[in-house]
This record gives C-alpha cells, structure tokens and sequence, in this order.
C-alpha cells in the first residue's frame, strides 16, 4: 500500500490496540479514515486545478499557432483577388422579371366558406373571395 510490507502492518495494528485500546479503537479508525478522506479531496482539488491552468495555457499555444497559420494564408492569398470576381456577377435589376403572376396568389384561391378562409383571408367574406376567383 504505502510501502508498507504485511509484517509492518500487523506490529502497527498492535501497537494500536494496546496503545488506544480495543473500545475506541472503532472511533480513531473513523477518525483516521475521515482524514485520509478529507486529504485525498484536497489532493484532487488540486490536481484539477492544475490540469485547468495546464489545458488554458494549451489553449493559449493554440489560439497563437491559428493566428499565426491564419496571418500565413491571408498573406497568401489576399482579399483582393476574390474583389474582381464578385464584380463580374450580374445585378439583381439587371434580371428580367417572370412573365405572368407569381405561381401562388391568394385571389385566385377559392374559399369554401368564412370559417374555412385561412388567416390571411380573414378579412373577406367567401361571397368576395368566390367573386374574385370568378373574375
């Protein structure tokens, strides 16, 4: 266990029970265990703090090496190429308009009834909307 061979451990355990007696023998070995328990807590505690401060600086290594990779391809291949390309692309008024209504209007729907009209027919009665269709 602690470097502790079998015969070392059998003398401790007699000297403790000559030493504190078989009676309270029960107590102190709840007392130890309670302190070997609050040590190995402490120890953890511990070692999880280093292994934060071990995994930020990692992480701070990490961050530089990407900036220096990143300021490498940036300086490779600078934004200005990619200017003259985006350019070339045709404009948005430059395209003609489709030909005819859009394929869903909401006119040209027919409605059953009032209660049956969707939401943004609420407003119409089905008299309206069924002339409209006919139209």
């Amino acid at each position: 266990m602690f470097g502790i061979d079998s015969t070392e451990f059998l003398l401790i355990v007699i000297v403790a029970v000559i030493v504190i007696g078989p009676k309270d023998l029960p107590r102190a070995l709840y007392k130890v265990g309670q302190i070997v328990g609050k040590a190995q807590g402490m120890a953890r505690h511990f070692r999880t703090g280093l292994d934060a401060m071990v995994r930020e600086v990692e992480l701070e290594e990490l961050e530089k090496k990407w900036a220096a990779q990143n300021k490498r391809i940036m300086d490779e291949h600078p934004p200005e190429v990619a200017a003259p390309a985006m350019e070339a692309l045709p404009s948005p008024e430059a395209e003609a308009a489709p030909d005819g209504p859009p394929p869903f209007v909401a006119e040209s729907a027919p409605v059953a009834s009032a209660t049956d009209a969707p939401p943004y027919l609420a407003g119409e009665s089905a008299a309206d909307s069924k002339s409209g269709s006919a139209a």
